[in-house]
């Protein structure tokens, strides 16, 4: 009896699976994605973005700014001449420093408020680590605004554009050492083999961020030529560097083309005006690494460090854009509070 019922599940299953399949590919054609299409690329390059409104509708809920109290003035005493220990907003007025602090508490600490930076018996006080790597923090959104035009534009940054409200951004990332590997022939193969949430869900490299968004590492990797000549690379090298290139895409909700004219992926000349502001982006994020970011390490407490031993938390194209291709949608907060882009790189720089 057993092995009748045996012989009839194993006589029956594939077509379950087969039934559910048709099933699966009939409804696909009676119900095809309600998507849209946007042509951003020459005419007959099939050079379009396609969007399904839904992700789209909730990508813009997702993607709304907090109310903004309104712009103090500079006029009045300075908030370096009546506050004890101000080292970044010293030359604010009164009235914009006490607007700015109460909107950095909406962007980046909406549940703790004031205390989560501060000492509140003692305003002045430095005790609390959170306070002085916020202090840092002002001062990188500042060098974003006034030095990185190139990527940021007139839009700039503030905390929000990151912090969404949470004391540590939601896309934050640190170097990852990956899963534990024997030696000799069963060691891991490059870092390949693991399926990454970075890289796309692929089993491509599964750390593609540090080499290339820490490190300066070589991306361009397409030859002109074919064989030798040229520009070789490795396959190695592709992978690595097609690693990167999902993680850009699913950091900004987009596809390939929106950088890159796919006739010819290496061409600047015929590459989308997307490509130099993202080029911009790669160097500005490996300045922001090395210059605020992992400086921050001997700061932090122990369990905000990653799992490399002193990994700093770091910043990527996805920290910032939160899955849609200009953050925000391209709504500019920085222009109601000019004093986070009145410091260039050049200018003093107190922490």
């Amino acid at each position: 009896m057993i092995g009748f019922r045996l012989a009839l599940l194993l006589l029956l299953a594939p077509i379950a699976i087969a039934l559910n399949v048709l099933g699966l590919i009939v409804y696909k054609a009676m119900n095809p994605p309600n998507t849209r299409s946007e042509q951003h690329g020459y005419r007959g390059t099939g050079m379009v973005l396609l969007q399904e409104p839904e992700a789209r509708a909730a990508a813009l809920a997702g993607n709304a700014i907090p109310a903004s109290v309104p712009y103090a003035g500079d006029e009045g005493a300075k908030a370096g001449t009546v506050y004890e220990n101000v080292k970044v907003l010293g030359e604010v007025s009164v009235g914009e420093f006490t607007r700015l602090m109460v909107s950095m508490t909406k962007w980046v600490a909406a549940d703790q408020g004031c205390a989560a930076c501060h000492n509140t018996a003692n305003f002045a006080d430095d005790a609390l680590y959170t306070k002085v790597v916020a202090r840092r923090m002002l001062q990188m959104v500042q060098h974003v605004n006034a030095d990185w035009t190139k990527h940021v534009g007139e839009t700039g940054v503030t905390c929000y554009t990151c912090h969404r409200g949470q004391l540590v951004p939601p896309n934050v990332w640190f170097s990852d050492p990956g899963p534990a590997q024997a030696g000799g022939s069963a060691q891991r193969p490059a870092g390949k083999n693991h399926p990454s949430r970075v890289a796309g869900g692929s089993a491509l490299p599964f750390d593609p961020l540090t080499p290339f968004l820490e490190q300066d590492g070589e991306i361009r990797v397409a030859s002109r030529t074919a064989l030798k000549a040229g520009n070789p690379q490795s396959i190695k090298q592709a992978q690595w560097t097609y690693a990167l290139m999902m993680s850009f895409s699913k950091s900004l909700g987009v596809n390939c083309n929106f950088c890159h004219n796919t006739r010819s992926f290496y061409d600047w000349a015929d590459s989308p005006p997307q490509r130099i502001t993202a080029w911009h982006g790669i160097r500005m994020v490996r300045d922001l690494n090395g210059n605020y970011l992992n400086p921050l390490r001997d700061t932090l407490p122990a369990n905000r460090l990653g799992p490399a031993a002193g990994d700093a938390p770091k910043v990527s194209c996805a920290t910032c854009h939160n899955g849609v291709s200009k953050p925000l949608f391209g709504i500019g907060m920085v222009k109601d509070f000019p004093e986070l882009k009145a410091r260039s790189r050049q200018q003093s720089d107190a922490r």
